[in-house]
């Protein structure tokens, strides 16, 4: 019995590395891949770009209607309407509608800056309902009816809309009628508003820059995501349209449209800035819905993308591991829990030479990611300080590997939970401020974070002071105790904050 416990948590040790490990490799790939293409697709897309703004006449500009998603977002919806305003855009050939759920005094913000904007000339509509079903993905659904564009560019509460962004996107995806949606490259208005903005607008670099630019570089699948993009309405409507039974319609939505034969294009240069959560609970809020509903769209979607005549094989392995990656959250806590009767076992046996190899393919695959994030900050900043937010960013992704792990496990029994919106509160580069919207927060998640951080902790501190022949076994669960304990200590201070002003 000792026996088969022995090397079956050795053998479940190395399986759980084994999955890091393809994951992490494929981090250097799509990053060696950005970096070899991104500069002559960037110079493609800007010629294409400047080819059809070329003295083109008003008239000839498509009709587009710019939707903006919005419920109980006081602290930024006017912001983001009133930026409408500056779009570089015939102003008769597009329109403005707010799709509005708003059950605060959100309502009347809207209602007065519809009003103020409509009477400078723009076509602004408010369209509300008299529920909220679908949530987000209900909103855009029924507020298509009323569209009066072609193509439809969708925002969410907190961007604010660049002057060029209509005739760059509408460049990209007029002219090509395969072409389903064009996505942008958000950008990050409250960047250095602290250490957690800072190491989220390095990890969202990482992702808008290598993996969205790689995917498409290299005509694989990749997804909108959510906002500063601009869709084709008939797309939509060949593949299905709008559906609610996922958190990530939009994920859900873009791969439906690329199964159905069309085409989606990424583009660099289309900058989209943003507000990035400010603090801990709102980040793992807006993590615990992006987790989930790409768990669910993998498992609602994946059997049709394995059948899927219209994906060539390169196109259906990228897929699985875009849709799958959150998968990397449970293997994690369970890694974790494994470490320490690991080092037990290790101890009593003498490791083979194949064991050492494959410990050292795992240790440099533990530092694709930083290899990720320091090369797209690299490209999208022109310097290396990404590099040096590598220590926050092992924080970040061990401090989620509990709370994305509740939420795959919940998509894998097939718990439907509401679309909760990540709370915004208007800050941007020259402005911190905190908003009037709280987010739901976990007492015994940040509870649970505490515990196995603790329990990595133990085992870090034991395996050294054990001596160990074998003590680089094991090294990275000092980062999980790191991440683990962080998070949930600034949880849990979160919470206590937030119950004395209530108070």
């Amino acid at each position: 019995m000792e026996q088969f416990l022995k090397y079956g948590v050795l053998g479940a040790y190395i399986l759980c590395c084994l999955i890091l490990i393809i994951y992490a490799y494929h981090y250097y790939i799509i990053t060696l891949v950005f970096l070899k293409k991104h500069r002559k697709k960037r110079d493609e897309n800007n010629r294409l770009v400047e080819e059809f703004n070329n003295n083109r006449a008003n008239a000839d500009y498509p009709m587009v209607t710019l939707q903006l998603p919005i419920y109980n977002e006081a602290e930024v919806a006017v912001r983001l309407i009133k930026s409408a305003m500056n779009l570089d855009y015939p102003k008769d050939r597009f329109e403005i509608q707010v799709l509005d759920d708003s059950t605060d005094e959100t309502k009347e913000l809207i209602d007065n800056a519809a009003i103020e904007i409509e009477t400078k000339g723009f076509d602004i509509s408010v369209v509300r309902r008299d529920n909220r079903k679908d949530y987000k993905a209900g909103a855009l659904k029924h507020a298509m009816q009323f569209a009066k564009g072609d193509y439809l560019a969708m925002f969410d509460s907190d961007f604010i809309i660049q002057p060029d962004f209509l005739k760059r996107s509408v460049a990209l995806i007029h002219p090509f009628e395969n072409v389903a949606c064009v996505q942008g490259r958000w950008e990050h208005l409250n960047r250095d508003e602290n250490w957690l903005t800072r190491v989220q607008a390095t990890a969202l670099d990482a992702h808008f820059a290598t993996e969205q630019g790689a995917r498409y570089y290299s005509d694989l699948c990749l997804n909108f995501n959510g906002t500063g993009g601009i869709w084709r309405a008939s797309a939509i409507e060949e593949a299905g349209g709008w559906q609610g039974d996922t958190l990530t319609e939009d994920q859900d939505l873009s791969y439906r449209v690329q199964m159905n034969g069309r085409k989606m294009v990424y583009d660099f240069d289309l900058k989209c800035p943003a507000e990035l959560p400010n603090n801990v609970v709102a980040l793992k809020s807006q993590q615990r819905r992006w987790a989930k509903g790409s768990m669910e769209t993998a498992i609602k979607l994946l059997p049709q993308i394995i059948r899927c005549k219209n994906l060539n094989f390169s196109q259906k392995v990228e897929a699985f591991m875009h849709l799958t990656h959150y998968i990397g959250a449970p293997i994690m806590v369970l890694l974790s829990i494994l470490t320490l009767p690991m080092l037990h076992y290790l101890k009593q046996i003498d490791a083979p030479v194949g064991l050492l190899i494959f410990w050292a393919v795992a240790m440099i695959g533990a530092f694709a990611p930083g290899f990720m994030y320091g090369c797209s900050g690299y490209v999208v900043h022109g310097k290396l300080s990404s590099f040096r937010s590598f220590p926050s960013m092992v924080a970040l992704g061990t401090g989620l590997c509990i709370n994305n792990t509740m939420a795959v496990l919940e998509a894998w029994r097939g718990k439907k939970s509401e679309f909760v919106r990540t709370p915004k509160s208007g800050s941007t580069a020259n402005k911190s401020q905190k908003g009037r919207y709280k987010a739901i927060s976990g007492k015994r998640l940040a509870v649970m974070e505490i515990v196995l951080g603790s329990y990595c902790l133990y085992t870090f501190c034991g395996q050294y002071l054990s001596l160990s022949k074998n003590c680089l076994y094991g090294f990275f669960i000092g980062a999980y105790a790191f991440g683990l304990i962080v998070f949930g200590m600034t949880t849990l201070k979160y919470i206590i904050q937030a119950k004395k002003l209530q108070v």
